[in-house]
């Protein structure tokens, strides 16, 4: 299987920050994805979104990988939502716990809607 490679858009949506990621997310992924967490990390931004294209193949090592940035969100104090995933990967996310971290939602109007709440 050849690697479709990585693209993230960055879009900042009020107090919410928008990241749209398109390709295959797996360990190759690693760098990418981390220096773009960083940049968006280092804005201050503290509720994320990640914006998954629905034909987007993760693998067990791009897991692995969104662990650990949900890991750094969690100890940064961000609120992480994840949008995009078909149905076979929020079944996965679901299984894998990352749902413990994060709120999937069925679009990123819907999770940009529901971040915007007043808590």
């Amino acid at each position: 299987m050849i690697q479709r490679p990585n693209e993230i858009k960055i879009e900042r949506k009020g107090d919410i920050t928008l990241m749209d990621i398109r390709g295959d997310v797996t360990a190759f992924s690693e760098s990418f994805l981390n220096n773009a967490y960083n940049s968006v990390r280092e804005t201050g931004t503290k509720k994320i979104v990640l914006n998954f294209e629905e034909e987007a193949y993760i693998n067990s090592g791009g897991i692995a990988l969104l662990i650990q940035i949900l890991a750094q969100t969690k100890r940064n104090n961000q609120a992480i939502g994840i949008t995009g995933l078909s149905e076979h990967f929020k079944k996965i996310f679901s299984m894998v716990g990352i749902t413990k971290f994060s709120t999937i939602y069925l679009s990123p109007e819907e999770a940009l809607k529901a971040m915007s709440a007043p808590r």
